[in-house]
């Protein structure tokens, strides 16, 4: 509770300072209520959520107040900026000319409209992000040629989702929609990357039949991602979350999806394979129970392997300079940090770039793929700008 309340306090002097925006163009008891009265119920709301019970509040309504809370941060963020860089001037001018008077009411004014202006832009792609494009799933298609595929393979293809996080989700119709995109690529097989959940294996029975929809000629792959395990929640003893993950295994098996826990399983076609090899997760500063030798294991040495990885640092420290040719890898985990700007041919940037160094799409070195999917749901922020929901669909092509 101590902590909430520095919390509340901190946020409050930021809160008196992007109010000097407001108060230059409109200074009421109105404006003041609003202002200070909707931002404190908000802040202490959301922090109380994090900090003290996560289960206080329906999904819907706690993702209300985590939006609420950081469209209102970034928004006041950006006033705080321009406000800022304005008060450095008129320091520097202070410096300069003591003499001088700094303090001019139009000027600050006119800084207050620019900072207000500015201000509506992220505000109204944030709202856009919470009320449309955490659902605003798209399709994105890959064709990637190797030298080693069997020739049974030629044209096979791979629906590659990650990062469900159903414990966020907070529209049924809108998921079994994207549910339906998925079953409607009429892939070979479906992998599944990681990160079902939130916190706790129960966030997912209330998704279990609509997951059990998912359908494929090869079936549904899957792993476990760093959320999967239990380790972000709070557990009375290691019996409770002991039974947590049993139950995780349980509910995958129930919905129809062969969970690889550092394991591999086999494909065929006209007495032909290629391996699925399924690593737990494995990712640089998160929980490492990936055991690729294992997985891997012996007979794997001549065949075409698909390695399904949350954490693409994964491959990064370990695929890429394996022994095995080990082709093509798929992750997840980032998300693309759920927003960012991407234009195809032209641009691609989100802040996660300075976190990961690959984050999103395809990548190729040393002879082997990667492709990190941009997450079908969403995680504390609950939204999406630019970086859309994703379902990947992978053709795997034999080189001629």
């Amino acid at each position: 509770m101590t902590r909430l309340v520095i919390i509340i306090f901190v946020f409050f002097l930021l809160d008196l300072y992007a109010y000097q925006s407001i108060k230059t163009l409109i200074d009421t008891s109105l404006a003041k209520g609003l202002f200070f009265g909707v931002s404190l119920i908000v802040t202490t709301l959301c922090f109380y959520t994090y900090l003290i019970d996560r289960e206080v509040f329906p999904t819907a309504i706690a993702n209300i107040i985590v939006g609420a809370f950081i469209i209102l941060s970034i928004t006041k963020l950006v006033l705080i900026t321009f406000l800022l860089l304005e008060d450095v001037i008129r320091i520097f001018e202070y410096v300069l000319s003591p003499k001088k008077i700094t303090h001019i009411p139009s000027r600050r004014k006119f800084i207050s409209q620019i900072a207000l202006g500015a201000a509506a832009i992220p505000f109204a792609s944030l709202l856009y992000g919470v009320f449309k494009g955490k659902y605003n799933y798209r399709v994105i298609k890959h064709s990637l040629y190797f030298d080693g595929l069997p020739e049974a393979f030629d044209g096979y293809k791979i629906t590659h989702v990650s990062d469900f996080h159903c414990g966020s989700f907070d529209n049924k119709e809108k998921v079994e929609y994207g549910i339906d995109l998925i079953n409607q690529q009429a892939s070979d097989l479906i992998a599944f990357t990681g990160d079902l959940v939130n916190l706790k294996t129960s966030e997912l029975q209330p998704w279990k039949a609509t997951f059990s929809k998912l359908k494929a000629k090869d079936g549904v792959f899957s792993i476990l991602g760093n959320h999967d395990y239990g380790d972000y929640a709070q557990w009375e003893s290691k019996n409770d979350k002991q039974d947590n993950f049993t139950q995780m295994l349980v509910l995958q098996k129930e919905m129809g999806f062969d969970l690889l826990l550092n394991e591999k399983k086999y494909v065929q076609r006209n007495n032909q394979q290629i391996a699925i090899i399924g690593v737990e997760n494995w990712g640089k500063g998160f929980v490492k129970k990936g055991d690729l030798s294992k997985a891997i294991g012996a007979n794997v040495k001549d065949k075409f392997s698909v390695v399904l990885s949350h954490d693409p640092t994964h491959w990064e420290k370990e695929i890429i300079q394996h022994s095995h040719p080990l082709q093509l890898t798929l992750s997840g985990h980032t998300h693309g940090m759920q927003m960012g700007i991407e234009i195809p041919g032209f641009i691609k940037w989100s802040p996660i770039k300075y976190r990961y160094k690959r984050w999103a799409g395809i990548y190729k070195e040393n002879g082997k793929y990667i492709n990190i999917n941009r997450g079908f749901g969403f995680l504390a922020f609950p939204g999406r700008i630019g970086i859309w929901p994703e379902i990947t669909v992978i053709e795997l092509k034999k080189k001629t």
